[in-house]
This record gives structure tokens, C-alpha cells and sequence, in this order.
């Protein structure tokens, strides 16, 4: 037998949990000194504590864990539970990472008031184009909002595409559009450059309309940074008398596999204030 604080050693818990879980029925000691009171366990009540431990983990009550353990919860369904666990934590993980990209982004765009050069903005026409796209709704025009929804698009776009036997002759052009439904939502185009009939099946081919002035910067690096540059863009737009009469495209210029490469040219469409 083992002593409690060997045990709590070898079960890689506390002392004090050990004295908990004996108060509250979820692992007695295997014996308790009369005399003494000191507490003693069996190697055997090892598979007992993981079991609870793990249990715990997952987000149970201690009252959940009782009822679980005292059923004898197998191995391969307790496995799968803690596989379950570890996705949510990773889809967690994930999540917060991609805040931090947000708040690295924003901050950006704070110290770089001022600071970010706009002699790379450009006023141009840009010609009508014939695209392949497929659409879907985002929450909001916000790039953790964005992100989750046109990646799929672009992968399901490309599928059908192959599937359709139809290759891009040109680059990616995402646009957007307030959706129609209302309340915030922003319909999203996931399209590239084909030559193909006119068509509205699976996914649309439609000939996207000429802007006759777009104000345009090339934006390098992930689309989830594009703040800074998409608001030095707005603050030229201001400064030297047009307004923005939509949401801006964003033409894929280069997508390397390292998303720090990509090159966006963002085109909003304006006019004379």
C-alpha cells in the first residue's frame, strides 16, 4: 500500500484532492489506520483516480464523474471522450489565436496612424471580368467573420471546377455585398477568372460589372492582417475627395502556401464626394 502523499506522487494529483475526493465518495482509501487516521491506497485505485481526473477534465460535475466511474466506464468510450475534449480545446486554442490576429491587426492599425505611406494608392478602371463564384452568408464584414466562410468557398469552388472539367484563366476575386436578408450579414463571392458560358447551377459563371474608378493598394502579407492597409486605404480615399461606393474586391495576385506571402490588390469602387 502506499501512504497518501505517495499516492498523490504517483496519481500526480494533490494531497488536498485526494482528502477531497475521499469527503465527497468519489475515492475512498483502500484502508484508514484506526489508530492514526493516516489514509493508505493500492496501486489498483490508480485506474480508478486517471478515470476521474480525466472526467473532470472533460468539463463533468463531481457529482457526473460519481455516476460515470461507478458504472465502469470503459476504456475505449472513456478514449473518445477524452478525444472529444481534446478537439474542443484545439477548436479553443484555434479560436483564440485567431483573436490574437485580430488584436496584432488592430493594434497595427493603430500605430501606423499617419505613418503608412499611401503614394502606392492608385485610381484606375477596372474591366468587367467573367468569373466562376459561389456564395455563402458571413456575420459581419469583419476578418474572423470573413475567413471562416471564404476559405470553404474557395475549396468547394476549385472542386467543382475540376469536377466541371473548367480551369482558371485568371486570379481569385472576392467580392461582397450586404446580404440580402439584412441585420448585419454580408453576402460572400468566392470566384476566379474563367472562360465559360454563362451559367447557374452548382456555382454561377457571370460576367462581374466594369468599376469605372476604383481607388486600389496592394496589400502583402495574410488577409486576416488587412486592416491597417485597408484603412490607409479609406483614410487617401478622404483625404483627396472621393467616397466609397461599395465594398472593396480583393484580387488575389499571389497565394503561396505561407500565407505571410500572399499579394491582394483590395480595388474599392468610388466616386467623387
Amino acid at each position: 500500500m502506499f501512504t497518501i502523499g505517495d499516492f498523490a506522487r504517483h496519481g500526480r494529483v494533490s494531497v488536498r484532492m485526494l482528502r477531497h475526493y475521499d469527503a465527497t465518495g468519489l475515492l475512498h482509501p483502500a484502508h484508514v489506520d484506526p489508530a492514526s487516521g493516516y489514509r493508505h491506497y493500492t496501486a489498483a485505485q490508480l485506474a480508478r483516480l486517471n478515470r476521474i481526473v480525466a472526467l473532470k477534465d472533460l468539463g463533468f460535475t463531481l457529482q457526473q464523474v460519481r455516476d460515470i466511474v461507478d458504472e465502469k466506464v470503459g476504456v475505449a468510450e472513456l478514449h473518445g471522450m477524452l478525444r472529444l475534449r481534446r478537439a474542443e480545446l484545439e477548436t479553443a486554442v484555434a479560436a483564440a489565436a485567431a483573436r490574437l490576429v485580430q488584436v496584432e491587426a488592430r493594434l497595427r492599425a493603430i500605430e501606423s496612424e499617419g505613418h503608412m505611406p499611401t503614394n502606392d494608392v492608385v485610381i484606375k478602371t477596372v474591366p468587367a471580368v467573367r468569373v466562376a463564384e459561389l456564395t455563402a452568408t458571413a456575420a459581419s464584414f469583419a476578418p474572423e467573420d470573413i475567413g471562416p466562410v471564404i476559405g470553404p468557398l474557395y475549396d468547394e469552388l476549385l472542386r467543382c471546377l475540376g469536377a466541371a472539367g473548367i480551369a482558371p484563366t485568371g486570379p481569385g476575386i472576392a467580392y461582397y455585398e450586404d446580404a440580402p436578408q439584412g441585420g448585419g450579414g454580408i453576402a460572400v463571392h468566392a470566384a476566379v477568372q474563367v472562360s465559360a458560358p454563362l451559367q447557374d447551377g452548382t456555382f454561377r459563371v457571370l460576367d462581374l460589372p466594369a468599376l469605372d474608378q476604383a481607388a486600389t493598394i496592394v496589400h502583402r502579407g495574410s488577409m486576416d492582417r488587412v486592416v491597417p492597409t485597408a484603412q490607409t486605404l479609406a483614410r487617401w480615399i478622404d483625404a483627396n475627395g472621393y467616397r466609397s461606393t461599395g465594398y472593396p474586391r480583393e484580387i488575389t495576385l499571389e497565394c503561396p502556401e505561407n500565407r505571410a506571402e500572399w499579394v491582394t490588390e483590395l480595388q474599392t469602387p468610388v466616386a467623387w464626394a
